[in-house]
This record gives structure tokens, sequence and C-alpha cells, in this order.
């Protein structure tokens, strides 16, 4: 079996502020990429779409996943993880300002394609910021580590919900109604500017924080986490790692379930059945998912210092798959606290099952973690939720988010074993 990934260099052995500062960079993703959980019932309401076309919006930001996690792997074999994060940063913020101009048109095509732009540059950021953490510490801790750094992710998450809510619902019409109301062609296309200044200042923050690591000075990685020598590659394989074999699929079907609930709950929440409310107090509820999710990764970054990850994977994926149960099948305020607590048990799935993927995985590493990132496209089968919304109603279309938590239990209890060579 390849060995575990080596720990970075650094003066004193000291990874701590490289830790920090790649923290930041966690929270910025998680933040721009939850504003779709209200960006996307704002663009329901100027394009007037339908729930499957409002998916689709989002499955097109999780193909820019499937389509550069795997070129961001090489690059970042090419030119290193500093460099690649700057890279992915300028990407970003190149796909920002292209939604202020979707924004000022307003152009629903524009938008997809900024969104593309936005989730590629997100790719090559979690291509190299996952393993690099998991890598700079002891590999002992790398489950631990990289929970506590995806705190920071979904502390991102719970702001960019409260930005959202202030700076996009709560300045348009479609955001202060109530659900089904219908506006005017005028009312649409004034709402459609709500989104300029958000991404104006989520372009400028990006650049800063690209000038900031750009000039820091980075632990350089072991010799073995470099990519080895094609002749010695030719005894490595990836799929011998069945840990990583069962761990890619569980990356996407994950995707799957956290990307329904956060696009799908306002308009869940806003249902009169459920919690009759407008879109922007809908919102408020939404800060409670994401609020869960950065207090359960917390809580599980301590928890598995003492007891094994795959059993704390194993406990939450049970706890995820009964309060959607609860949403799916009670009603009013006991259905919207049951898909308020799935928050709180997904907050470990993702860099439990990431780092449990690439263990022992060695000079291997920056590979499996593309398919990891490229997995993450699971997310735009969001789209099959919103079809089965649309055919047999929404509270139901989570019974889709039930059985994919199923799926992570099974990984818990077998897939994550790594294979013994």
């Amino acid at each position: 079996m390849a060995g575990p990934v080596p720990t970075a260099s650094g003066p004193g052995g000291n990874y701590r502020p490289a830790l920090a500062l790649l923290a930041s960079l966690f929270f910025l993703w998680g933040f721009i990429t939850v504003i779709n959980n209200t960006l996307l019932p704002h663009l329901r309401s100027v394009f007037h779409l339908n729930y499957t076309q409002t998916t689709l919006i989002e499955s097109t930001w999780f193909i820019g996943y499937l389509v550069a996690s795997i070129p961001a792997a090489k690059l970042i074999e090419r030119i290193g993880y500093q460099r690649a994060l700057v890279i992915g940063l300028a990407v970003m913020a190149v796909g920002s300002v292209g939604m202020i101009l979707a924004a000022r048109l307003p152009s629903y095509g524009v938008t997809l394609a900024s969104l593309f732009i936005i989730s590629c540059g997100i790719a090559l950021l979690q291509v190299a910021a996952n393993p690099y953490v998991a890598a700079i510490g002891p590999a002992s801790s790398a489950e631990s580590r990289l929970t506590l750094v995806q705190a920071f992710n979904t502390t991102g998450d719970v702001l960019a919900i409260v930005f959202g809510r202030y700076l996009i619902l709560n300045r348009t019409t479609g955001g202060t109604v109530m659900e089904g109301t219908q506006l005017s062609f005028a009312q649409r296309m004034a709402d459609a500017q709500a989104t300029q200044l958000p991404y104006l200042l989520v372009a400028i923050v990006l650049v800063v924080i690209a000038v900031v690591i750009a000039r820091a000075k980075l632990p350089a990685l072991g010799g073995a986490t470099r990519r080895v020598n094609a002749e010695a590659r030719k005894h490595l394989s990836l799929w011998r790692h069945r840990n990583l074999v069962w761990g890619v699929p569980a990356i996407f079907i994950y995707l799957i379930a956290e990307i329904g609930v956060g696009n799908l709950f306002i308009n869940f929440a806003s249902q009169p059945t459920i919690g009759n409310v407008t879109h922007e107090q809908a919102a408020y509820y939404l800060m409670f998912v994401w609020g869960g999710m950065a207090v359960g990764r917390f809580v599980g970054a301590f928890i598995m210092q003492k007891i094994a990850p795959e059993k704390v994977l194993a406990a939450f994926s049970i706890g995820a798959f009964l309060v959607m149960l609860v949403a799916t099948f009670a009603h009013g305020h006991v259905a919207l606290y049951g898909l308020i607590l799935v928050g709180l048990f997904h907050s470990i799935m993702f860099p439990t099952i990431f780092a449990l993927a690439i263990r022992g995985l060695g000079p291997l590493t920056e590979e499996g973690s593309g398919l990891l990132i490229m997995a993450i496209a699971g997310g735009a089968l969001v789209v099959i939720q919103g079809t089965l919304a649309d055919h047999f109603g929404l509270q139901w279309s989570f019974l889709l988010t039930a059985v994919c938590e199923l799926y992570v239990l099974f990984y818990a209890l077998w897939g994550a074993r790594a294979t013994q060579e």
C-alpha cells in the first residue's frame, strides 16, 4: 500500500499559519457557493422558471467541477499548490464580474456562463486546498484537521445567507412577497439589478485575497507528494484503493443531498403548508441549516480525535436519514425543523469522506483528489429533484435525499476501509 502523505516542511515544522490562511479560502468558497441558495429563488422569480429550470442553473454550476477538476490536478502538478490557488481566485473574480454584466442586461445565458466560470475557479481551489490541508500536518489527524477547516467553510455559508437575504431578497419585490405572487415584467426586470452590488463586492474580495496568497510563504510539501516519474507510476493504480473507489460515488451522492436541501429550502419553507413565509423570511430559517453545519463541523473535529471517523460518519448518516423522513412525511413546522436539522448531520460528511478516500494514496494524492473534486459534480443532479418536485410535489422530492444518506452509511461501514496490499 502507498505510504502516508508526508507533512509539509516549514520553519520549525509549524504549519498552523498556513492552515489559518487556507481556512480563509475555505470560508470564501463556501460563502460564494451558498449565495446560490438565495440567488436561485431570486432567478426563479426574475425569469419565471419552474423547479426543473431553477435547479438546472445549479446543475450548470456543478458541471464546472466535472469539467475543471482533472485539468486542475494536472495544473497543480505543473505549477504547484500556491500558484494554482492564485489562478483559481482570479478565475472566480472573472466570473463574478460576469454576474454583474448578467444583471445589467439582464440575461439568463450570461448568468449560466458566469456561474460556470466561478465554479471552475472553485474546483481548482478545492483540488489544491483539500489535499494540502490533509498533507501539512500529522497524517493521524488529517480527518480532524480537514473537518476543522471545513467548519470555516460552513461559517462562510451562514454569512452568505445573511448577505444574500439583505442584499438580494430584501431589495427585490419577488423576495418580499408570498410564494406564488405574480410579478409584472417591469418588477422582474427591476429585481434583476439587485445582484450587481453583491457580486461587485465579491470580485473585490477575491482580487485582494489572491494578492495575499501570492505573497504568502506557504510550506512546501515533501517529495513523495510530487508527481513521480512515468516509469515508477506504472506500478501504481488509484483503482487498487477501495476507499477511493467507493469514496468517489460517496462524494457524488452526498452532494445531491446537500445541494438539494440548500437550493430548495427557501421554496420549501415558503409553502403555505410548511412555513407560510416570504422568501426573505425563509432565508432566516436557512441560516440555521448552515449554522448547524458549522457547529457540527467544530464538534465533529473534536469528536474524531477520540472516536474513529468511520464510526462518527455512520452515526451522522443515520441521523440525517431519520430527519429527512420527518421533513418528507410530517407537516407544518415539524417538517420545517426536520429539514433544518439535516444541516447538523450533513456537517462532517464531505470532509470526512474526502479524508478517508485519500488515505494511503501517497504520490497518487493529487490524482485521487482530482477525482473526488470532480465527483462534486453530483450536485448537478439536483435537477432530478427539481423534476420530482414538479411532478410529485416539493416535499415528496426529499425522499431522494433520504436515499442518498443510506449510501453514505454504506461507505462509512464498509466502503471506507483502506485496501491492504
